[in-house]
């Protein structure tokens, strides 16, 4: 009977601020009447960024996947970018549409990001950039894949969509690269409804990037520049702005209930983990991997019909999916495509719900 009633669980919901804290910021922006094109809500988000996460220049845009296009077109990258296919679409798409091609290298199996030792197989002299992906926020070999491009003579952008307030050798992940793309999207660990942000160290790019959301037009509002709508609006820097105040809230939480998870399911015998390092992850995703697909389907069908829906990240491996046109195998992104899944992980998830989704998963296996 309890099963029967009880509310779906989905795989993530928004860390979302209390209404009141969000609607007075929004008075302001009623009272100015300003909703768009660079507002004070974008700029003081900005500036409140770029001291939370200690990071020396920060664009807010549209969304995360503009973040990635804005960052191709500062760059002035043509030709092949080398990137993984074991991520989100939009990673290949931003790459397609800024009208170069996206060229996969296989992925490491315990870390799920690219791996290095394959990107330098994929250069030729039509390579441009590497787009290295930090999965679910596990940093990418960032040594590694630098050595790499300063030895060819490529840029290096970070999708770094999973990736806020992640460190890594003492600094912020979002420094590494020539620009890092994140997003501030819904279902982030930060997020703005929509929205997302490239962080530069270049203060020249940083101003390109800055002109190119906004058609081109610089301080004087001279269009010198082949730019497009990437601004944020006002609106969604308002929501921003309240989430940042939970935000260490949120990071706490989100790491006790990945704790949580992991001493319920660490000793089952039939599911992996990912690796990453101590201290840097922001434990915003809790992906596990099944023995194989078969298994997979089946704890998914028994978690659906207990009102539990986990979901398939990221399935499948991009290098099968045909607008992408690859006609390469991947073993180890095609491996983890078919039998990886994110179990349900969000600020208002309760403990006790952990504890009867982990219940289900272990008796799944029993049967």
């Amino acid at each position: 009977m309890q099963d029967q009633i009880r509310k779906p669980i989905y795989v993530t919901q928004p860390s979302l601020p209390p209404l009141d804290e969000y609607t007075r910021i929004l008075e302001g922006v009623w009272e100015r009447g300003i909703l768009t094109h660079n507002g004070p809500m974008v700029q003081l988000l900005e500036k409140e960024l770029i001291d939370y996460l200690h990071v020396p220049n920060l664009v807010a845009v549209t969304n995360g996947t503009i973040a990635i296009q804005l960052a191709i077109r500062a760059l002035n990258l043509e030709g092949e970018i080398i990137t993984t296919p074991f991520t989100w679409i939009a990673t290949a798409s931003a790459i397609m549409w800024e009208k170069c091609r996206p060229v996969f290298a296989d992925v490491q199996p315990d870390t799920f990001n690219i791996d290095p030792q394959r990107i330098e197989e994929k250069i030729t002299d039509r390579t441009s950039a590497i787009i290295p992906v930090h999965v679910f926020s596990n940093p990418c070999d960032v040594e590694a894949i630098q050595k790499i491009a300063d030895k060819h003579n490529l840029k290096v952008i970070y999708d770094a969509a999973h990736a806020m307030c992640v460190d890594y050798n003492g600094k912020s992940l979002l420094e590494y690269g020539d620009i890092t793309a994140t997003s501030f999207h819904a279902t982030k660990i930060f997020q703005s409804g929509e929205g997302g942000a490239c962080i530069t160290k270049d203060r020249e790019l940083f101003e390109r990037l800055r002109r190119l959301r906004f058609f081109g037009h610089d301080e004087k509002k001279d269009i010198v520049d082949e730019g497009l709508n990437g601004k944020m609006t006002e609106v969604h820097a308002a929501l921003g702005l309240a989430s940042l105040k939970w935000l260490d809230k949120v990071l706490h939480d989100r790491r006790e209930k990945y704790e949580l998870y992991m001493s319920l399911l660490e000793n089952c015998g039939f599911i992996e983990f990912q690796n990453f390092p101590p201290d840097s992850y922001n434990y915003s995703y809790m992906p596990v991997l099944l023995e194989n697909e078969e298994q997979l389907l089946a704890l998914t069908e028994h978690l659906n019909g207990h009102n539990i829906y986990p979901r398939r990240y990221f399935h499948p491996s991009l290098n099968t999916v045909d607008v992408v046109s690859s006609k390469e195998h991947f073993p180890v992104a095609e491996d983890l495509a078919s039998r990886i899944l994110c179990l349900p992980l969000f600020y208002t998830l309760k403990k006790t719900d952990i504890e009867y989704i982990c219940g289900l998963i272990i008796n799944c296996r029993r049967r």
